[in-house]
């Protein structure tokens, strides 16, 4: 009986769809951790595919292609370790999320998903269907039980394989990230490991999907909660791990603890590596976007500079009469500062060319929001023009208290393929700029230093549609707006429980009407980084259509 099991855990990176791409990864996993002596090479849940798939999975081709893609791996890798891959399974007629172990030239064992998420981004009832707990397969005379992600968020998956022999524990998984998610899968992976007494590895995969980003931060755990290694957060990292059987079963041998960074830090490293996976696994190189002078396109900006390299990233300055200086001044220096393009296209006769043509239609009315709109759409045009001649792809610059309550033009600056901070609250907004200015990471390919130029966060944010105008013209200051937002949003509170927190009445009924009668321009919105369990399109299905208003808070 052997007192040694090695496992090497590939925390990596799939591309939905890349079914030969993602096959290599696995090779080339499987390839080191032979070298390496390993027993096991585990990958991560739906790994043969990439995850999420969506209804990709639901197309028969599809499903066949990547069977075919594991049996082909299982033959490729009959030498050598045994090689842990997740993917779909077809059985009488059924789809199911499945986790392959392949040895010896074959398919040994084929672990079938149990508990479907249903809740937030996750639609898998409609997908696939629940299999009965699977019992431990056995490598190397070793049992191994795997609990397919959210298998391992519920105690009775974990117990059951305890009971029919496991050993050791395995949880592939696709967990996307949102703040303090490592803490809580910390927290439960803990509650598996004392409730069955047995190590326990959470593998978690690594890159941006759409709006949801994978972070990684797989663990190892010993019995008694301790941790043994933690991998980093958003990194493709391989590494080694030794269990070695004593008298009180099998440990794991200490091994790197990486640190997982502050959720400022995390949130501006997923806004990042969404939007270089969203660039990559669509196929487009450069970017281009509206850089008016204020923070929300500043920090778009050094997000996109980080993700493609400034040379990658081109800044557009698209002034108006109701341009200031000082913007026209601000935006020149950030972009100096990050090494970016910078063009300026003014809109003036454009803008005047719209106005004459509509004038005989309009003539007889006030000058109002319509004619404000008309610049933010005449930038619309422009970008989206030059996005087609040179094929960089646009990038939205709203942020998330704008997209809530619509303080943002539909076919004018929400324009645009991916949106990085569509789910960051403006007050976060802030906070995010002081830290990339004071802090640089080997992972950004933009310069160090202060690239968002202290005047840029420190000025009154003002859309710049008409004279001397403010965002606070239109909306209570950030810090209420934010507050009740996250309220409403995050919390589903109710007006009552709002006006008891403190906020006016009057303020709370507004800004609610707002949220509910934007929910159109959002149904329409760019795709972007998700940082909440309340993003703004799978987290949040509301009614465009809808006539309710919560009368709570008299």
């Amino acid at each position: 009986m052997a007192d040694l099991f090695r496992m090497t855990l590939a925390q990596l990176n799939p591309t939905v769809g890349d079914l030969a791409g993602n096959a290599a990864k696995a090779r080339a996993a499987w390839g080191q951790g032979r070298a390496a002596g390993s027993d096991l090479v585990a990958l991560t849940e739906m790994f043969i595919t990439g995850y999420q798939t969506q209804d990709l999975i639901l197309k028969p081709a599809f499903q066949q292609a990547a069977i075919a893609a594991i049996h082909q791996l299982a033959t490729d890798c009959a030498d050598g370790p045994a090689l842990a891959i997740g993917g779909p399974a077809v059985q009488d007629g059924r789809l199911y999320n499945a986790y392959y172990v392949l040895h010896g030239g074959r398919v040994t064992a084929t672990v079938l998903k149990h508990h479907l998420p249903n809740d937030t981004l996750f639609d898998e009832k409609r997908l696939f269907t629940a299999a009965d707990v699977h019992g431990p397969f056995t490598i190397n005379g070793v049992r191994i039980g795997s609990p397919i992600c959210e298998d391992a968020w519920h105690p009775d998956v974990a117990e059951t394989l305890a009971e029919t022999g496991a050993e050791i524990l395995l949880v592939p998984n696709g967990s996307p990230y949102h703040r303090g998610k490592p803490n809580l899968r910390l927290n439960l992976m803990i509650s598996r490991v004392v409730e069955t007494g047995l190590p326990l590895v959470y593998l978690n995969m690594v890159g941006g999907q759409d709006d949801q980003v994978f972070d990684g931060s797989s663990m190892v755990l010993n019995p008694g909660g301790h941790l043994a290694a933690q991998l980093p957060q958003f990194d493709d990292h391989l590494t080694q791990i030794t269990f070695r059987r004593t008298e009180d079963g099998w440990r794991a041998d200490a091994g790197e603890i990486a640190q997982i960074p502050p959720i400022g830090e995390a949130d501006y490293r997923a806004c990042v590596l969404s939007v270089a996976d969203y660039f990559a696994k669509t196929g487009f190189r450069q970017a281009v976007l509206g850089l008016s002078g204020g923070i929300d396109s500043a920090i778009v900006a050094a997000i996109a500079a980080d993700a493609l390299g400034p040379e990658n990233v081109r800044c557009v300055m698209l002034p108006s009469e109701f341009t200031s200086a000082h913007s026209l001044e601000d935006a020149e220096k950030c972009a100096r500062a990050l090494g970016c393009r910078l063009d300026t296209v003014p809109i003036s006769a454009a803008q005047a060319a719209v106005l004459d043509t509509l004038a005989p239609l309009f003539e007889g009315t006030e000058e109002g929001i319509t004619e404000e709109n008309i610049q933010s759409r005449l930038r619309g045009v422009m970008l989206m023009a030059i996005s087609n001649k040179y094929g960089e792809m646009l990038l939205t610059t709203g942020n998330k208290s704008e997209m809530a309550v619509g303080y943002c033009t539909i076919y004018g600056d929400m324009n645009g393929g991916y949106n990085p901070v569509k789910d960051m609250y403006k007050t976060r907004m802030f906070l995010t700029a002081r830290w990339r200015n004071e802090n640089h990471r080997d992972w950004m390919k933009g310069p160090a230093g202060e690239v968002i130029p202290e005047r840029i966060i420190t000025k009154p944010p003002s859309a710049e549609l008409r004279a001397n105008q403010t965002d606070q013209d239109s909306l209570p200051p950030y810090e209420v707006l934010d507050g009740i937002l996250e309220g409403l949003v995050e919390r589903e509170a109710s007006v009552a429980e709002l006006v008891a927190e403190g906020f006016d009445r009057a303020t709370v009924k507004k800004i609610e009407h707002l949220l509910y009668i934007a929910e159109y321009k959002r149904f329409q919105s760019a795709p972007g980084t998700r940082l909440t369990q309340k993003a703004f399109w799978l987290d949040r299905r509301y009614p465009i259509a809808n006539r309710w208003r919560d009368p709570s808070g008299a």
